[in-house]
């Protein structure tokens, strides 16, 4: 296992613990634009499982029209779950022009694939022509496989390259975490058929409907793309956004700083009345890119004052978790993405960082 896969694998550990005690017997909040898919869906649905992030088997879909021909897809508990503090699964969506239709992020299996199917038929019987992948995580990238097979897959050259290199431990790593019975066995990785580079903005024209697809830097993977539908004022974030406060970004892959600087570009190309759809969330807007914005920000100053006085990781750790505490304190798994997380990436980072000067 690598070092990076280690520390994912002690992290959600960590997470699956911290989720595990809340109450998974709530009462799920229909979307009140409900449908036929979506109702077959949540009577099909299993029980969560408390030993489990979240349950693939448990999640029902829904879809939402935030603008004309462009839906947002989420979980039926999505809602209660981000003001909660507890992770929600995958969130994604469509966008249905004249020629056809484009999917961003296709869930993890083919139950959820073909749920996320079922929505967009019910809208159009457009053909499906394109699908995002906004990174590799297998939570947004699995359900290629189960697209028809006319549809070009849209990555970034580094979500290809990882997935080319780390599919089967991939899969593995994403079994242990999402169970056994959530249907990985069957993956095999799929090509994309569009790649885009470093720095790189596609326009995709889907006839009437322009959406385009920027790569902008390190957000939270090295292949983290942003879609957006800019005559609708609707951006897609998939990872980089979890959800809408009380959630914070998770730097599983470190770069803080870089995340950072990614964000303040997004934030710069956006208007405030922009609607965001998360990674793992409702459809919000553009005060929860600010909060991740000012998270890390003052992450990044507090790691950098407790290093400037000499403290070691243990007590920086400390510090900062009380000093970040009343602001953020009231997402449920703080104590494992801030404290265990966030503030040994951002400390290593920092202190390699003064190391070389």
């Amino acid at each position: 296992m690598t070092s990076l896969r280690l520390v994912r694998a002690l992290c959600l550990t960590a997470l699956v613990a911290a989720c595990s005690s809340r109450e998974h017997s709530a009462p799920r909040a229909p979307d009140p634009d409900s449908s036929a898919a979506y109702r077959h869906a949540a009577r099909a649905r299993k029980p969560e499982d408390p030993a489990l992030v979240w349950t693939p088997a448990s999640v029902a879909l829904v879809a939402r029209e935030i603008a004309s021909g462009v839906f947002a897809v989420y979980p039926d508990d999505a809602a209660a779950k981000n003001a909660a503090g507890v992770p929600a699964a995958t969130s994604g969506g469509f966008v249905v022009g004249a020629r056809g239709v484009l999917i961003v992020d296709t869930m993890i299996n083919r139950e959820l694939a073909g749920q996320l199917l079922a929505l967009i038929r019910e809208y159009t019987d457009k053909p499906v022509l394109y699908a995002v992948n906004t990174s590799y995580h297998g939570d947004h990238s699995y359900g290629n496989q189960f697209l028809p097979p006319s549809t070009q897959v849209i990555q970034h050259v580094n979500t290809q390259a990882y997935i080319q290199h780390h599919f089967p431990a991939d899969v593995a790593f994403m079994t242990r975490y999402f169970g056994a019975s959530s249907g990985l066995q069957e993956l095999a990785p799929q090509p994309a058929a569009i790649l885009l580079h470093d720095g790189e903005t596609r326009t995709i024209d889907l006839g009437g409907k322009q959406v385009e697809i920027a790569h902008l830097g390190f957000a939270q993977t090295d292949g983290d793309l942003f879609v957006s539908v800019p005559a609708d004022k609707v951006l897609f974030t998939g990872n980089p956004i979890i959800s809408a406060g009380p959630a914070i970004p998770w730097l599983l892959d470190g770069h803080g700083g870089d995340s950072l600087a990614t964000l303040r570009k997004l934030r710069a190309k956006f208007a405030d009345d922009t609607k965001v759809v998360p990674g793992h969330g409702v459809p919000t807007t553009m005060a929860t890119v600010d909060g991740h914005i000012a998270y890390l920000a003052q992450l990044e100053r507090e790691v950098a004052d407790a290093i400037a006085v000499g403290l070691d990781l243990a007590a920086t750790t400390e510090r900062v978790t009380q000093r970040m505490q009343a602001r953020y304190g009231a997402y449920k798994i703080y104590p494992w993405v801030h404290t265990q997380l966030n503030i040994a990436k951002v400390y290593a980072e920092l202190t390699q960082r003064q190391a070389v000067r």
